[in-house]
């Protein structure tokens, strides 16, 4: 009985085994792994999955690739082809189960779908314009603004998206709309260049005249020194004036009391220049007139000297006869 139990138990072992290496799968760090209950979507979060009741979905991105010949206003056609990638979306998981299915292949679906609405946006957006105004830049910002309502409708999260080209499918009118462009840069560069060189004479102007009045404040600054230079030479004209005028007020006060001090004692008019001069004449002729000569100085007291010199011989005369 105890050997029909080990065994038993030995095969229940075995089978767990079995079963778990069947079944029981390790997640990947790159993978979702998704389950179904009470027809809601989750997404496991442990390392370790049961195979079978579980969708693993790689989060890796899909490319995404359209080629689109859709008609601008007026019929005419234009070529467009699109590039870019989309993951799928946690946060709209359940939409995307429904559009994909549940299977590993539901992203790669999914896009399919993406890409057949893509084509719908993209003929509605060249319809609503003519075929100058279209642009890539103006296409991509028009897909771009959808996408929002994309990924909650799909599941679908888009990661890049660029326009490839967009071109007219007739040549000439290709070669019309290159010409056009090629006429509006060189328009615009011309007008550019216009700016610039007005822009250079203004700049011109407000230097030329900056400098213009840098130099009229210099002028205005020499002659303001001059001015000054010139009141300066006024002052000292006036005051070597004022100098000489003070020097011969003392000269003519000491001239004054030089003749006060004569009147008082005549005798002393023998120590002049005046009687020198008179003195060295007589010796020289003895019949001769003496004339002697006064300075401009001496003129004003001139007089006064000879009344004084009477004086002092009529003194000696007397004094002559009363001996």
């Amino acid at each position: 009985m105890e050997t029909i139990l080990g065994i038993a138990f030995s095969v229940i072992v075995v089978g767990c085994i079995l079963i778990a290496f069947i079944e029981l799968r390790i997640r990947q760090p790159d993978v979702l792994v998704l389950y179904e209950t009470k027809g809601q979507i989750g997404i496991r979060k442990g390392r370790i999955y049961p195979r079978h009741f579980s969708l693993p979905l790689k989060r890796t991105t899909t490319p995404l690739q359209l080629t689109v010949e859709a008609s601008a206003a007026g019929n005419l056609g234009v070529h467009i082809k699109l590039v870019g990638s989309v993951a799928l979306s946690i946060k709209y998981i359940q939409a995307l189960i429904r559009v994909g299915g549940w299977n590993t292949e539901a992203v790669p679906h999914a896009v399919d779908e993406v890409g057949i609405l893509l084509q719908g946006l993209i003929k509605e957006y060249t319809e609503k314009s003519d075929i100058s105004a279209l642009s890539s830049i103006g296409l991509l910002n028009y897909l771009t603004d959808r996408f929002p309502q994309i990924e909650e409708k799909f599941g679908i999260e888009l990661i890049s998206l660029a326009v490839q080209s967009l071109d007219p499918i007739d040549p000439e009118i290709g070669e019309a709309l290159r010409q056009q462009e090629q006429a509006r840069l060189l328009e615009q560069t011309e007008r550019l260049n216009h700016q610039a060189r007005v822009a250079a004479m203004k700049s011109k102007y407000k230097a030329d005249e900056e400098i213009a009045d840098m130099d009229h404040a210099l002028e205005m600054k020499k002659a303001e020194l001059k001015q000054i230079l010139h009141e300066k030479d006024s002052a000292l004209a006036q005051q070597r004036v004022e100098d000489e005028l003070a020097h011969n007020r003392l000269r003519l006060a000491f001239e004054k009391e030089e003749l006060e001090v004569l009147r008082s004692s005549p005798e002393l008019l023998m120590l002049t220049p005046q009687a020198a001069r008179l003195a060295e004449a007589s010796q020289g002729l003895k019949n001769a007139r003496t004339v002697i000569s006064l300075t401009p100085q001496e003129a004003a007291s001139g007089s006064e000297l000879l009344n004084l010199f009477n004086n002092l011989l009529q003194k000696a005369l007397e004094g002559k006869k009363d001996a």
